[in-house]
C-alpha cells in the first residue's frame, strides 16, 4: 500500500519507518518544505495518509484527502475546537470507518486489561502524566516547538491519552471544570492542567503537567470491590482485592504500540479486518474522546502561573 505521510517530525518519522517496517510504501512529505499544495499533489500517489502535523492545519488535509476517498490515520488530538472537531467529524465521515486516529496508548497491554476488566463498582479515578518538560529530548527546545503555541499548543493536548483513556473506561463523562497553570513566558499555554469529571455515582481527575523532575505516569480506580493501582512509568500493576493484593505483569516495548496502531490502519485502509482490540481508534469511535479533548481544551481557567525557567 502506498502511504503518505505528512509532517516529518519525530512522530511522522517515526511513522514513516514503522509503515516501511510493516511492507507499506511510506512516502515521508516536509509540511514546512512542501505546504498545503506539496501535500494536496502528493496525495495523488497515494492510497492512504497519514496526517503528523501540528493540530491546527489539519482540517484542510483531512478534508481533501477524504475527497479522493484516501483513508486517514490522523495523530492526536483531532482537534483543539469543537467547532473543527464537528467539521473534521463532518468532513471525513466517508471514510470515518476506515480511518483511525492515533491513541496508541489503547494498545498498551495494560490498558487493554483495564478495558476488559469489571470496573462497574468504580466511585473515584485518579489519572496523572507529568514529566520536566525541559529533559524529552536532546538539543531541543520548548520555545521553538508545536507545544509553545498557544493556538494547538499546552500540556493538555500533547498529553491528552490519559483524557481518551478516562473517556474509553468511562463512558458519558462530562466536564465540571479544568485548572490550568501558565507561565508569563507563554501566554496561552497551559504547563498544567486537571480536568475534573463526573458521571452518575462517579467522580475523578484527569491531571498533566510539563514539570515533574521524573516522569510519572498512574491511573488509580477506586471500587467498592476492589482497586486498580497502574504505574505506567515503573511498569507496576496492582490489584487491591478483599482477598489481598495481586501483581499483573504487562511488559511493553513502546513502539509497539504505534506498530500494532499502524498494523490495524493499514488493515482498515485496503478492506480487511483489524486486530480484537476492544480499543479499536477507528476514527467514528473515537469522536466522543475528541470531542471531550476540545471541550477541556476550550473550558481552561488559568488559576496561576509557574516560574521554572523554560528555554
Amino acid at each position: 500500500m502506498r502511504v503518505l505521510v505528512i509532517g516529518s517530525g519525530s512522530i511522522g518519522r517515526r511513522h514513516h519507518n514503522n509503515l516501511q517496517a510493516l511492507g507499506a510504501s511510506s512516502r515521508l512529505l516536509s509540511w514546512r518544505a512542501e505546504g498545503l499544495g506539496g501535500a494536496l499533489a502528493a496525495m495523488t500517489d497515494a492510497e492512504a495518509v497519514v496526517v503528523a502535523t501540528a493540530t491546527d492545519i489539519r482540517l484542510p488535509l483531512i478534508e481533501a484527502a477524504a475527497a479522493r476517498g484516501l483513508p486517514l490515520y490522523v495523530e492526536k488530538p483531532l482537534a483543539f475546537r469543537p467547532d473543527e472537531v464537528e467539521a473534521i467529524a463532518e468532513v471525513a465521515a466517508s471514510v470515518a470507518d476506515r480511518s483511525m486516529l492515533g491513541y496508541m496508548l489503547r494498545y498498551h497491554p495494560a490498558v487493554r486489561a483495564l478495558a476488559e476488566a469489571d470496573l462497574s463498582d468504580v466511585f473515584q479515578f485518579a489519572l496523572t502524566i507529568g514529566h520536566d518538560v525541559t529533559q524529552w529530548r536532546q538539543n531541543w527546545r520548548f520555545s521553538e516547538s508545536y507545544a509553545a503555541r498557544a493556538e494547538g499548543g499546552g500540556v493538555l493536548l500533547d498529553l491528552c491519552h490519559e483524557l481518551d483513556l478516562a473517556a474509553c473506561l468511562f463512558v458519558g463523562l462530562e466536564i465540571t471544570r479544568v485548572e490550568s497553570l501558565g507561565h508569563p513566558a507563554f501566554p496561552g499555554v497551559d504547563f498544567a492542567s486537571r480536568i475534573s469529571l463526573r458521571r452518575q455515582g462517579l467522580v475523578g481527575d484527569v491531571s498533566m503537567d510539563y514539570l515533574t523532575p521524573l516522569l510519572h505516569r498512574r491511573t488509580t480506580l477506586r471500587g467498592t470491590e476492589r482497586m486498580h493501582d497502574f504505574d505506567f512509568a515503573a511498569q507496576i500493576y496492582q490489584v487491591t482485592e478483599d482477598t489481598g493484593l495481586r501483581q499483573m505483569d504487562h511488559p511493553l516495548e513502546r513502539n509497539a504500540m504505534f506498530l500494532a496502531a499502524m498494523r490495524d490502519f493499514l488493515a482498515l485502509a485496503s478492506g480487511g479486518a483489524p486486530s480484537d482490540n476492544p480499543l479499536l481508534p477507528r476514527l467514528d469511535l473515537c469522536l466522543p474522546s475528541a470531542r471531550l479533548v476540545a471541550e477541556a481544551w476550550s473550558q481552561r481557567t488559568f488559576v496561576g502561573e509557574i516560574t521554572k525557567e523554560i528555554p
